[in-house]
């Protein structure tokens, strides 16, 4: 078995005492349910949604730069063939991510008005 020693706040140091026997179970638990993405990409993401997008938000909607970033940078990590297997995880997450909205920019286009 490994040992480890880490880093809590307070109330989570309290909560977790009450289960330490159980603590690998916790942490496979957690790390099961843990998304590939930080929670701030789905909150822009869905922010974005329920703001009630015109076709003319939807066609202009962009990622965030960091966003942007990151995906290029696991995009070349896969490239060179030196992903992870959690950055696999990650770059298929951003793959779904840009095919929805993909699907939405593809929704919107009967909707769009002509520029003069």
């Amino acid at each position: 078995m490994f040992e480890m020693t880490i880093q809590v706040p307070e109330p989570l140091a309290v909560e977790l005492a009450g289960v330490h026997e159980r603590m690998p179970e916790v942490l496979a638990y957690g790390l099961g349910q843990l998304t590939p993405l930080p929670n701030e990409i789905y909150h822009y993401i869905l922010e974005f949604l329920v703001s009630r997008p015109s076709p003319e938000d939807v066609a202009r909607f962009v990622p965030l730069p960091s966003m942007q970033a990151r995906a290029n940078e696991l995009v070349e990590k896969n490239r060179n063939a030196t992903l992870t297997t959690l950055e696999a995880k990650e770059l298929d997450e951003y793959v779904r991510i840009n095919h929805l909205i993909t699907m939405l920019k593809a929704g919107a286009l009967p909707y769009l008005t002509p520029e003069n």
